[in-house]
């Protein structure tokens, strides 16, 4: 399989912000993050945890160098890294303790989204996978202080996952598809 260019990844991955992401709702805090610009989208060239892991460094650095109007969250996305989701899950812990071991814990967190990513105790196929599925393998760089506030505004964020699910149910894998964001197809 060919490498996609950083244009193209960058394009896909702002394809499946736009679309499923924003245009599903399936996260109500972003869609101000990208409208404003304080959205940072890195490119990796890593092709093994090792280089993730100082590409992920360099990032967390970077994001908490930087004021929040100017850079809320990054997205550091890995089209050559950690294609197999069970990789990629085991990696996050390698993730969370690289926050630790820069004293960002309770400063930053990392979520994850992978075209293969899977709950416990779901089908490869159940379309509620989808809510964090993303075209490339990625991780998502989050302030607590922004997700706190965030979470303090919307008046029923622990509702969000029960509602992703509806979303995504009523949407359907057809549905999911028809959004033709890549996320998903041909995971590992």
């Amino acid at each position: 399989m060919a490498t996609p260019s950083d244009a193209a990844v960058r394009a896909d991955t702002i394809a499946w912000l736009e679309r499923a992401v924003i245009g599903l709702n399936l996260c109500p805090f972003a869609k101000s993050v990208h409208a404003t610009g304080r959205l940072h989208l890195a490119v990796s060239g890593a092709q093994d945890a090792d280089a993730v892991e100082a590409d992920l460094r360099r990032e967390l650095q970077d994001l908490v160098a930087l004021d929040a109007a100017v850079r809320d969250t990054t997205l550091l996305v890995l089209p050559q890294a950690l294609p197999d989701f069970l990789d990629f899950n085991d990696f996050l812990d390698r993730a969370d303790a690289l926050v630790e071991a820069l004293a960002l814990d309770g400063v930053v967190q990392v979520a994850s989204f992978h075209p293969g990513f899977q709950f416990a105790g779901t089908t490869p196929d159940d379309v509620t996978n989808c809510s964090n599925r993303s075209p490339y393998p990625t991780l998502h760089l989050l302030r607590e202080d922004s997700v706190a506030r965030a979470v303090e505004a919307f008046p029923d964020a622990a509702e969000i996952f029960e509602r992703n699910i509806e979303t995504l149910e009523r949407l359907g894998p057809q549905g999911w598809a028809a959004l033709d964001v890549g996320a998903g197809r041909g995971a590992a």
